[in-house]
């Protein structure tokens, strides 16, 4: 584990070493509600193995990736959600992103459409 990993909430997370209330998880990722929420549903769906951001990814991260997005799918049912949510993944510092491991946002439950 690198030094980034040992200091990573979200592989703190990930190996149980912070308490979290999992809303879904299989062998590839983990899903959490986001402590600082945008919407009346904000799930965090984070890979298990720590990969900063989309500009580390490679060629063997892709069967990791696509169960990324079926696991996005699979949260937004589960949250009751699934006929409409925005998905958002921030991929560097300048871009917004502030915990330095890949994770997608799953935002929704509105009553009427929300553009941003």
């Amino acid at each position: 584990m690198s030094q980034d990993e040992k200091e990573c909430i979200f592989c703190k997370i990930v190996a149980g070493d912070l308490p979290t209330n999992k809303l879904f998880e299989n062998d590839w990722v983990v899903a959490f509600a986001d402590i600082a929420p945008k919407a009346p549903q904000h799930v965090l769906v984070v890979p298990k193995k720590h990969i900063a951001n989309l500009n580390e990814i490679d060629d063997a991260d892709r069967d990791l990736l696509a169960n990324l997005m079926f696991s996005v799918r699979d949260v937004a049912r589960k949250l009751g959600i699934g006929d409409a949510y925005q998905v958002k993944i921030y991929s560097g510092e300048k871009a917004g992103q502030s915990v330095f491991h890949l994770h997608i946002h799953v935002i929704g439950g509105w009553e009427k459409a929300q553009h941003h």
